[in-house]
């Protein structure tokens, strides 16, 4: 069964979902692909209470980098690339091509790279706003880019804009 909270958040209300304590998926609202409350989910906040703490405290400034049970639904291939993900250092950012080229990823086989981190179910623990286009663009996230570029700005990768 499905467990699932929500948290008020700078980017909107999380949907943070799960099985037991294990985070399963964090999405934003109006996410591209994002799950939808089932009639079999039950809401359960005490279960998911240490993954809504650690975001509270990454959107404060005092946690940049999550230690939650994580389990993903997805293939082998995306798992290896959501794991690379966590291995974006906070405050940094990496290109598509770099992370191809660290997993080893065939130069013909990029676009499911790029496929990989589109379709990863934990936005924002799963760092996958870190990843930009060579050029220093920033290239899709589920979210929307202008939520991208806040995370990076929050997190000091980009400097903020003034208007």
């Amino acid at each position: 069964m499905n467990t699932y909270t929500t948290i008020d958040s700078p980017l909107g209300q999380l949907l943070l979902a799960g099985r037991e304590t294990t985070l399963t998926s964090l999405s934003l609202p109006g996410q591209r692909g994002a799950p939808a409350v089932g009639a079999d989910w039950r809401r359960d906040d005490a279960a998911l209470a240490e993954a809504a703490r650690q975001l509270s405290a990454y959107f404060a400034g005092r946690l940049t980098r999550f230690d939650l049970g994580l389990a993903p639904a997805g293939t082998g291939f995306q798992q290896r690339v959501w794991r690379a993900l966590d291995d974006i250092p906070y405050g940094t950012t990496t290109t598509y091509g770099e992370l191809a080229r660290h997993l080893e990823v065939p130069r013909h086989e990029i676009r499911a790279l790029g496929a990989a981190i589109g379709a990863n179910p934990l936005l924002i623990v799963r760092p996958c706003h870190r990843v930009i286009g060579a050029d220093g663009s920033m290239r899709g996230y589920a979210g929307g880019v202008e939520r991208k570029v806040r995370l990076l700005t929050h997190e000091g990768a980009l400097q903020p804009m003034l208007v």
